[in-house]
């Protein structure tokens, strides 16, 4: 299931205003349009990412263009080659084909150095000597203008010279910077003489030593568009301000070719997801303290953790489709996710029988050391996925919960002297049970009616209540990872949210059926009314296989 295509196709109402400027713009030759998403490799991504990738990927998809995944790695000091690999295989197990179409921004380093030539010689950019203090004081406020550089005015000759010398490594890092040369007095903060290049002495993750001054991200980012080709360059609303300047860049860096097309950028609002974290700075600090187990946590919203979870890619595009595209920011509820994720896998998911909290029942009437089969649905929903044999005999595990020593009246399940029916098996009738020294029911007795079969043309009696169990001779015995919301959301805390202690529930001793032995990573299960389940791809072994459950029955969010 895990390598299902997802349809990757931004419906005319999804794509919304993006739609009527892309027609707009292009008017009869939409197939022109060309795409990209652009991740810096510093982490993993996460939902936010998905939207914005479904956006991109899935607007060229509608028109018949192109979409280019993009590595915008301009800032070694937080990039990694881990992080890029984990880019590429979440963009791929989206559905997302990017085929051939994987570039660098390092790869047009080169092309930067270039275009930040030509402003020099245009008299556009000059190398500064101010420090990062003094340059924030220099820079003004949203109420005050800028002051400019002492050495703003330096002759294009003198700066050219700089520039080369800091390429070549002449100057320690963080001592000169390379500058824009632009309006010290604009009300658009990112227009007040921007640094576009600075000393770095930075191992690049592709590159190695080979660079020693690097290209800042709103200086390069605007010229991979244009290198590329890019028609229009989707991006989240804080872009909007920046706009301005990358448009100043091409305009002024990039010498555009006969019959080229300028990048128009279009931003949309990002959506909130209540109650999760998705910022690369806070879940880093969570995997490097130990908080969760890796970026792939299950718990986090990264793509990584989502797939380990078990949610599949179908679900997520679901999600991106039904949360929408507008101008205006949202907050969505996780409800909304898991609703996505429980909608997707209940018709493709084998309904079988797991008890995560167990009690033997000896059914004492039974013969002992008799096995015999019972047929059972795989999911009544869906008729085609056909039946499965599950065998059974004298003690059986079923859940504590379905029993009660003193039920209330509306207590429809097993309960002594009361009467309920084994899914796809017998009626049995609670005669008695055994507790331990501290009270707790270890043991339950019961007689079974063996005219009372499923399946044999039996249609006697009713009862009201039907509980799932589990052969104890056959079961296999696994654990169970339950989740919760790892943060809540708290406007009061300093970081805008509190951890939640019950984010993570482990159970040791659960049992499922053995129709579930050697299940690959790739097969969802529903465990009987205690939700839907995955083989985790991480901890588990043959011999002892974990279940992560990937969502409940209902929703747990209020």
């Amino acid at each position: 299931m895990d390598s299902e295509k997802s349809k990757f196709v931004l419906s005319t109402e999804t794509a919304g205003f993006i739609h009527s400027y892309v027609k707009e713009d292009l008017k009869d030759e939409l197939s022109r349009i060309k795409t990209r998403f652009p991740p810096e490799p510093s982490g993993y991504l996460h939902i936010g990412h998905a939207k914005a990738i479904y956006i991109s990927s899935g607007l060229a998809s509608l028109y018949g263009g192109t979409f280019n995944l993009r590595f915008d790695d301009t800032n070694p000091a937080k990039e990694s080659s881990e992080f890029e690999k984990s880019i590429m295989d979440d963009v791929k197990w989206l559905g997302c084909d990017v085929e051939d179409r994987i570039f660098y921004a390092s790869d047009y380093f080169e092309k930067f150095y270039d275009c930040a030539v030509t402003l020099i010689k245009k008299g556009l950019a000059f190398v500064c000597e101010l420090s990062a203090d003094e340059m924030r004081e220099y820079r003004g406020t949203l109420k005050e203008a800028g002051k400019e550089s002492p050495f703003r005015n330096r002759s294009v000759e003198e700066n050219l010279d700089l520039f080369e010398r800091m390429k070549n490594g002449e100057f320690p890092d963080g001592s000169l910077t390379l500058r824009a040369k632009i309006d010290m007095a604009s009300p658009n903060m990112n227009m007040r003489d921007p640094v576009i290049f600075r000393i770095a002495r930075l191992h690049h993750h592709r590159l190695g030593d080979e660079w020693c001054i690097y290209a800042m991200y709103d200086f390069a980012h605007p010229l991979e568009d244009a290198i590329e080709g890019i028609t229009h360059s989707l991006c989240s609303i804080e872009f909007e301000d920046h706009r301005p300047f990358y448009d100043w860049t091409v305009n002024n860096a990039f010498e555009v070719g006969a019959g080229a097309v300028l990048p128009r950028q279009i931003e949309f609002a990002k959506f909130y997801l209540a109650d999760t974290i998705s910022g690369k700075r806070h879940i880093k600090k969570l995997v490097e303290d130990g908080v969760v187990d890796g970026w792939d946590d299950p718990r986090l919203i990264t793509i990584a953790g989502m797939r380990r979870r078990g949610y599949l890619p179908s679900a997520i595009i679901n999600f991106c489709e039904m949360t929408g595209v507008s101008k205006a920011s949202s907050r969505v509820d996780f409800s909304q996710l898991e609703f996505c994720v429980r909608d997707d896998l209940k018709i493709k998911s084998k309904v079988v029988m797991a008890i995560l909290d167990p009690v033997k029942v000896v059914i004492t009437n039974y013969p002992e050391n008799q096995t015999e089969m019972c047929e059972i649905e795989n999911n009544q929903e869906v008729p085609e996925m056909g039946k499965r044999e599950m065998p059974f005999s004298r003690e059986i595990y079923i859940e504590k919960s379905d029993f009660m020593e003193e039920a209330p009246p509306k207590f429809f399940r097993l309960a002594p002297g009361k009467e309920v029916r084994l899914k796809g098996a017998y009626f049995i009738t609670c005669t008695d049970f055994i507790k331990d020294e501290n009270g707790n029911i270890t043991e339950i007795h019961a007689t079974y009616d063996p005219e009372t079969k499923s399946g044999s043309g039996f249609e006697g009696r009713k009862v009201k209540g039907t509980i799932h169990w589990v052969s104890c001779a056959h079961a296999i015995k696994v654990k169970a990872m339950l989740y919760d919301r790892l943060v809540i959301d708290d406007e009061t805390s300093e970081t805008g949210f509190v951890f939640n202690p019950n984010s993570l529930f482990e159970m040791e001793n659960c049992y499922v059926e053995p129709s579930v032995k050697g299940a690959g990573i790739d097969e969802r299960f529903q465990f009987m009314r205690n939700g839907y389940f995955c083989v985790d791809s991480k901890n588990s072994t043959d011999e002892n296989m974990v279940f992560n459950r990937i969502v409940s029955l209902k929703s747990s969010y209020k």
